[in-house]
């Protein structure tokens, strides 16, 4: 069993596997796919990652590699090792490392999806300038998404308010992940760039990444039904 056609990957953001793995086997790999990020993937490792493919779930391993670009192919080639889904780099780090990447992935039979990240969602236009790019976030996102497509890259993670100009701009194939999504009744958390799941779908968003607004829902399945609902009617 997999996570077939799920638009949902809900976040562990969880400092002790005991907890993760408790939420994790509420829920289920039809409904959803999950992402492990920096802390749990440095606090438990890829024996942690193995456990979740154990149980069925499709993985995005959200390490966000940046580095020269020989570094950054070893990493994804180390975590293709793992049997992951996704993974994602720092778009920021340049054509040549992005397609330096993407071939080491290609010499495999099944090759993970390689994604990258453009503006990190927490970053309003003013933190935007403070690290020396001009221009707001919207701008930055279509450039260094452009800058993806062309390395050959299978898509971008993005706010879902920029989901609609890379829609149009970059075609229906090239995937949008989108973290800053929650439900009208939730939290913005830490957040900056949200919309709730509907509103992310039809602005053209591929795959919805979630994490309060499931992991901290007093019935985790509930909340990820309803959202898979939402979703379901804006298709």
């Amino acid at each position: 069993m997999n996570s077939g056609d799920s638009r949902v990957i809900v976040a562990l953001d969880y400092p002790q596997q005991d907890k993760a793995l408790s939420l994790v086997d509420r829920l289920h790999p039809s409904l959803c796919r999950l992402k492990v990020g920096k802390e749990m993937f440095t606090r438990l490792g890829p024996p942690f990652v193995e456990a979740l493919r154990q149980r069925g779930y499709d993985v995005f391993l959200d390490l966000k590699f940046h580095d020269i670009p020989n570094t950054v192919a070893a990493a994804c080639d180390a975590a293709a090792d793992l049997g992951v889904w996704m993974m994602n780099l720092h778009a920021s780090g340049g054509r040549r490392m992005m397609e330096v990447a993407r071939e080491r992935l290609e010499t495999r039979t099944n090759r993970p999806l390689l994604v990258a990240v453009t503006i990190l969602t927490s970053l309003a236009t003013e933190e935007i300038h403070e690290i020396g790019f001009s221009g707001d976030p919207a701008e930055n996102v279509l450039r260094l998404a452009e800058l993806t497509r062309q390395a050959g890259l299978d898509g971008v993670v993005c706010s879902p308010r920029e989901a609609m100009a890379l829609r149009q701009g970059l075609g229906d194939d090239f995937l949008l992940v989108t973290p800053g999504v929650r439900p009208k009744l939730a939290t913005q958390d830490d957040q900056r760039r949200v919309m709730t799941p509907g509103e992310a779908i039809s602005s053209g968003s591929s795959y919805l990444v979630v994490g309060r607004p499931i992991t901290g829902a007093d019935d985790p399945i509930q909340a990820l039904q309803a959202i898979n609902d939402e979703i379901t009617a804006h298709l």
